[in-house]
């Protein structure tokens, strides 16, 4: 599939690249450009128009140069712009700032930031990877009035790579196509850590002629393989000078595994491997009234108001979540998983795997002829699952029933949204899902306010029930999770601050490498944050990020109290097309009992033996754009300079308990954009 994807991208990058418009960046990429004051030159003391010259050279239109492009999400009114800032370095990192990982590119993470899963219905239970997920709920569907491509390349320490590919374009102006491609390759400063992770996404979107049909189309697929060395054997050989080079310190986990640096392939002796695919076509039909508008004599621009819409909605998804050994430890398996096996090195692999078909109908009410922002919808979905694991396979289903409002007022000061869905009967019976929320818009200086409730009922994941393969001996008959979250926020020019209260009752969790437990008492977590742009002075700029979170000590949810990221940066415009910005980005949480890593289970488990108390992480960085092409550099682990033993940066952050941090990390990267 890579290579199919690969030549997709080369025909698409030799079809843009020779006339692709270096200026379109800096003029604003999205729309609009200056023309040209002139399009004659001077020949012989005399202008001559460039139509009958055959000497001189004809200023090139910019206006020509420009495209406007946008993009929705699937169920969504917005529309959205590319971003084109620079300031950020976690616009080009596919990691999330707040994002606490087992050390390596890729590797299982989660975020510092609490955000329970808020999903009814039926969930494998498999989420360490989803920072680097490609989901239906993130496609972006385009529409522009050129071809436009993007090609982003990252080069780090450790012969760590990442490739983001992105094209599409509208050969019709009511057909746009196009693919993603995402590959992340880090085999890692300690043994048996390598990861690759690969993700493609094909999409398309198709309005008739008459805009009564529409259609999306998306086929993505993500494969996560991440080596597992169990931690360190011994955390006190970070500070012992003969084990500088982090690769001759002894693991827990496939201490004899080798490195592949190839970026295209990764072969896992000991860790995780999981795939999984989403094919979705959705096709829409419109009762409504009619009209058009005569553009020229020749053609005809149809205009439509919905009043009522059909709507099927099909998917299809696949899931593999394996863990093997092949040269596993026993004494090891014995002594974190009570699991014995036959030899003192021998084979072991755990699997499950999933097939799910969604057929989903609805139908959605326009009552305002002229606002397509506000509709009613009625539907009914029916899921078959089939599911296979050591113990054989076993098929399932759900029927469910849901419903949304929405109502974005024409004078747009107002946002209304309430939908909600239930699990009327299979085997997530009761799960359900409420969610409100109201914004309002105040103005320009003052910005919007917005309220959010939401409340979930859902059962436990699969991993936590008796069929999985799992699950290594757990009773497996656990009550159904509830959610609530209360949330108040407020965006303005001057800062955004929020406010959220998360109340969970019957929280499930892993209590070490395997044994599972349910908190029956309820978890009550208080959350504000707040986001401003300082401006120092004319070029310096600081932006600071912080949150405070707290919850019962007792609880099984541990999270630093303030967790806070600050980027101190010159920025400006030189030279005309030079955007710069250069500075510092520091980030800060307070220490915490920070989760332990089961490796099978691909989960963080909850312990209160260790404590992690790490130095703020700090990085330097220098980011600029000319034009359209944008590179980045970065000096990460600044924080992990060490004296005792000689210069170096060896003093590494903990992630968690045996997993650290590398040391000193030079980072470069580039991104560009090619439009036709």
């Amino acid at each position: 599939m890579f290579k199919i994807v690969a030549t997709l991208f080369f025909l698409a990058l030799m079809q843009s690249a020779l006339p692709q418009i270096p200026g379109a960046l800096s003029r604003g990429m999205f729309g609009g450009g200056n023309k040209s004051a002139s399009t004659s030159t001077r020949v012989g003391g005399s202008d001559t128009s460039s139509k009958n010259s055959t000497l001189g050279f004809e200023h090139r239109d910019d206006a020509k140069d420009s495209i406007s492009i946008g993009f929705k999400f699937l169920d969504s009114i917005r529309n959205n712009k590319l971003d084109s800032s620079i300031n950020d370095f976690y616009n080009y990192f596919i990691v999330p700032a707040a994002q606490q990982y087992l050390g390596n590119n890729g590797s299982p993470g989660y975020s510092l930031i609490y955000t329970p899963f808020l999903k009814p219905g039926w969930d494998a239970g498999f989420h360490a990877f989803d920072a680097y997920r490609l989901t239906l709920e993130n496609t972006r569907f385009f529409k522009t009035n050129k071809p436009f491509s993007q090609m982003g390349y990252q080069l780090a320490s450790g012969k760590e790579q990442m490739i983001k590919l992105l094209h599409t374009q509208n050969p019709r102006p009511n057909l746009n196509f196009g693919f993603e491609y995402r590959l992340i390759s880090a085999p890692g400063f300690f043994v048996t850590q390598n990861t690759n992770l690969n993700n493609y996404r094909l999409f398309s979107n198709y309005q008739g002629k008459r805009k009564r049909y529409a259609a999306f189309f998306t086929l993505l697929a993500n494969t996560f393989k991440a080596s597992e060395n169990g931690g360190m054997k011994n955390d006190s050989l970070l500070d012992d000078k003969d084990f500088s080079k982090r690769f001759t310190i002894p693991v827990n986990l496939g201490g004899d595994a080798t490195i592949q640096p190839n970026p295209f392939k990764s072969s896992v002796s000991t860790g995780n491997i999981y795939k999984e695919a989403t094919f979705f076509v959705r096709q829409t039909y419109d009762i409504g009234k009619k009209d058009s508008v005569a553009v020229n004599d020749t053609t005809t621009e149809y205009i439509f108001y919905p009043k009522l819409r059909f709507q099927h909605s099909f998917t299809y998804n696949s899931y593999s979540y394996q863990f093997k050994d092949i040269v596993a430890d026993s004494s090891i398996y014995q002594k974190w998983y009570d699991t014995t096996l036959k030899k003192q090195k021998d084979t072991l692999m755990v699997m499950d795997q999933w097939k799910v078909v969604t057929n989903d109908f609805s139908l959605i009410q326009f009552p305002d002829t002229k606002n397509a922002a506000q509709f009613l919808l009625a539907g009914a979905r029916l899921e078959n699952l089939r599911g296979d694991f050591a113990n054989g396979s076993k098929n399932f289903y759900n029927i469910v029933l849901h419903g949304e409002y929405r109502n974005k007022t024409r004078n747009r000061l107002w946002d209304i949204l309430a939908k909600g869905e239930f699990y009327l009967n299979g085997i997530n019976s009761g799960d359900y899902s409420a969610f409100a929320t109201l914004s309002r818009t105040l103005n320009k200086k003052l910005g919007s306010v917005r309220l959010l409730f939401n409340n979930v009922n859902r059962s436990p994941s699969f991993i936590y029930t008796g069929y999985s393969s799992f699950n290594f001996g757990n009773a497996g008959d656990y009550k159904k999770e509830n959610i609530t979250v209360l949330r108040a926020s407020a965006e303005n020019p001057f800062f955004n601050i929020s406010f959220t209260n998360y109340l969970l009752t019957n929280y499930l969790y892993f209590t070490d490498y395997y044994h599972t437990a349910q908190y029956n008492r309820l978890i009550n977590l208080v959350q504000a944050s707040l986001s401003k742009k300082i401006a120092l002075s004319k070029r310096w700029n600081w932006y600071t990020e912080l949150t405070l979170q707290q919850t019962d000590g007792a609880a099984p949810i541990k999270v630093p109290f303030v967790f806070t990221r600050n980027r101190l940066a010159y920025e400006g415009v030189f030279f005309k097309n030079l955007n710069l910005s250069a500075g510092v980005d520091f980030r800060y949480y307070t220490s915490y009992n920070a989760y332990n890593y089961s490796p099978i289970m691909g989960k963080f488990l909850v312990q209160d033996s260790v404590t992690i108390k790490n130095r703020p992480d700090i990085s330097g960085f220098l980011h600029f754009r000319i034009k359209s092409f944008t590179a980045y550099l970065r000096l990460e682990n600044l924080n992990a300079i060490d004296f005792s033993n000689g210069f170096g940066f060896t003093k590494n952050n903990f992630a968690a308990p045996h997993y650290v941090y590398q040391g000193l990390i030079f980072r470069f990267g580039i991104l560009w954009n090619f439009v036709n």
